[in-house]
């Protein structure tokens, strides 16, 4: 009985249940799916990396060729510009130094005219010569006169004044001719009221005798 004691026994003549559970098999097919599976999502890694990375690529040619766009439309748009814009200030320059030199000429010619203008002295009848010296001077304010009026023609500033005066003198004279007028009347009220008064006195005794 001794022999057939439990506590004689061993654990290696009695396995666990648990270790006698057998292990599912897989098959092949499936090992092979699962290994495609990685690869494929490997693979859909590296392409998402690689449209990133061309993406990036795409948007750094088109800034570039933006730029380059911009660059010739700018080079093209100021070569025109300034083209145009320096030929019409070289004119402008070219008229200016004209006219300026032209004025220069007429004030050298005006400073000259006036000088002698300056110059004249009244003419003395008493002197045997005075025919002469009369005429002289009226030939040189004629050159002046001459002088000051192509001046005017040529440089219209010198006309604007005087228009502006002209008007201003005509008017004065237009006010003062309406007052005048005015006036008149007035005094000639004033000295004819009294006689229409007394007309008009003598009429009525006349009619009431």
């Amino acid at each position: 009985m001794s022999s057939l004691d439990g506590s004689g026994l061993l654990e290696e003549d009695f396995p666990a249940a648990g270790h006698a559970t057998p292990k599912r098999a897989v098959h092949p097919e499936r090992e092979e799916l699962d290994t495609q599976s990685v690869d494929l999502q490997k693979r859909i890694t590296d392409l998402s990396r690689e449209l990133e990375n061309v993406e990036r690529e795409r948007t750094s040619v088109e800034e570039s060729r933006r730029r380059f766009s911009e660059f010739e439309t700018g080079r093209d748009e100021m070569l025109e510009e300034l083209t145009r814009g320096l030929g019409l200030l070289e004119e402008a320059e070219h008229d200016a130094r004209r006219d300026a030199e032209q004025m220069g000429r007429t004030i050298t010619d005006m400073r000259k005219a006036l000088g002698k203008v300056e110059e004249l002295e009244d003419v003395d009848t008493n002197q045997d010569d005075w025919k002469v010296r009369l005429t002289r001077n009226l030939t040189i304010i004629e050159n002046a006169r001459m002088e000051i009026n192509s001046a005017k023609l040529r440089w219209p500033l010198l006309t604007e004044n005087s228009e502006d005066q002209g008007s201003s003198e005509n008017l004065a004279s237009q006010t003062v001719a309406e007052h005048s007028f005015g006036h008149y009347c007035l005094m000639g009220l004033a000295f004819t009221w009294p006689l229409v008064l007394l007309g008009a006195a003598i009429f009525a005794y006349l009619l009431f005798k």
